[in-house]
This record gives C-alpha cells, structure tokens and sequence, in this order.
C-alpha cells in the first residue's frame, strides 16, 4: 500500500508540474477537483515541488519558479492570483474615471477587472491593446447610444492576451489619452514599472507616453518585483491604486515618488 500511495504521489506531482509549465500557473482549487484529493494533499504536494524548485507557491496556487525574470504567465493563471485585492483596486480605480473622456486600458488581469466596472460610464472612449479588455466592452449594453467607443489595437498575442509588437506601437504612438490605467508584472524603487516580456515592454511605453496621467493598478504582491525590461520609471506614474496589503516602508516610498497614493479597502 505504501509503494502505491507513494507511486500515485510521483504522478500526482508530475502532471502538477507539467500544468504548471504548460499554463504559467495553476490553482489549489482546480488541482482538488482534477486529481480528486484533498486540499491539503495538494498543498503538500505543492511544498515538495517548491523545495525541489520546480516551481513557486503563491496565494492560492503556484507559478514556474521565480529565477525566470523572462517567464510570463497566461491570463488565466494570474486571474486566480489576489482575486479579492484585484475587484477591491479596480473599484477605486473606477472612482477616477469620469464620463465623456479618453482612457487606456493595458493589458492584464486588474484592468480586466477595472473594465468590468467601466460598462456603466457613459461616452468613454477606450483605448486597449488587451482581447479580454475589448471583449468586456464591447458585450457590455448591445446597441446603446452611450456605450464606450472602444479602440483596439492590433499586434501579436502574448500569453496575457496583450497585443503588442509594432503594429500595436504605431497605433498608440498616434493617440493622446485623459488616463493611462495600466497593470505591471513588477513595481520597484529602481527599476519602476517591468515586464518579462520584451516586446510588451516597448508596446508600455508607448502607452505611457500617450497619456497625460498614469495610474498604476497593482496588488501589493507586485511592489519590489522585477521583470526582465523595465518600460517606466515611478517619477512617470501621477497615482498607484493598491491594496491593503501594500507595507508601510512602500507606502512611505510611494508617497515620496508619486503624486497620489489609493489604498483600496476590502469589499464593503
């Protein structure tokens, strides 16, 4: 019985793995349901996998190992990362978007969140190089007068459903936006905003270029990582909406840098 508890363990653990290199990330929650064990099996597995370095745990699930400054993990992944936090920051960030302006939405789980919240604003134009943020706009109010006029720029896919590349530069290099309200994979003192992804870093910059004002949404878990190329430095973002989690030597620094700091509360 032992040599079969312990054989049924190494499977276990190898399709873990190989979901997590395949998707960029997987949930508690869904390894339960797929492999028919209990929560706690599957974050014992998870410790053994994480000591072996074959990946990273993370509120409620884990990634590929975080020495991969290059590794970007997909949509899906990161939407089960801080869920709680992401609704709490895309409601204050909401709170900054007034009727009849030009926004940007960058690509990303918390803008994703953000444009959920921005289907009742009325006469917004919309600028995103995001699928899933044009995709919530677009099925929101069918036929209304007052629905967002949505820009979608063109560009290669990455695994967030971001398009970025050249097609995507040129687009946003020739548009001036109210708002930029963009997500980071890393937000840190020296190297401000970051991506792992090379091409999404250029496409970024001409985001923030673009705007007039930049709000940064960002959990907490962000602040003092660093992707591989950095697109912005903090003295170029006017506001940073985060959660509570956010400790007070950052918030101390991000008072310092920037013009406006909003520490989103949980859900009323």
């Amino acid at each position: 019985m032992g040599e079969q508890q312990s054989l049924l363990a190494e499977q276990r653990r190898a399709l873990i793995a190989d979901e997590v290199r395949r998707r960029g990330g997987v949930r508690v929650n869904e390894l339960t349901r797929r492999l028919g064990v209990s929560d706690m099996t599957v974050r014992r597995d998870l410790d053994v996998l994480a000591r072996q370095g074959v990946l990273e745990k993370v509120h409620g699930g884990a990634v590929p190992p975080a020495d991969a400054s290059a590794h970007e993990p997909g949509f899906e992944a990161k939407s089960g990362l801080e869920p709680d936090a992401k609704e709490s920051i895309a409601r204050e960030a909401a709170a900054l978007v007034s009727p009849g302006t030009a926004i940007a939405l960058s690509g990303g789980t918390t803008t994703y969140a953000l444009a959920k919240r921005l289907t009742g604003v009325p006469d917004l134009t919309v600028v995103t190089n995001s699928v899933r943020v044009a995709d919530v706009l677009h099925a929101a109010q069918p036929g209304a007068e007052r629905q967002a006029a949505v820009v979608l720029t063109g560009g290669v896919r990455t695994p967030s459903d971001s398009l970025v590349g050249p097609v995507a530069d040129q687009a946003i290099r020739s548009l001036h936006v109210d708002v930029l309200f963009i997500g980071v994979h890393g937000i840190a003192p020296e190297a401000g905003l970051s991506t792992p992804n090379l091409a999404e870093a250029e496409t970024n910059r001409c985001l923030v270029r673009s705007a007039r004002r930049v709000v940064v949404v960002a959990d907490h878990t962000k602040w003092g990582t660093v992707g591989l190329s950095s697109f912005a430095t903090l003295d170029e973002v006017d506001t940073l909406v985060t959660d509570e989690g956010l400790d007070e030597e950052a918030r101390a620094e991000v008072a310092e840098r920037l013009r406006l700091l909003v520490v989103a509360g949980p859900q009323g």
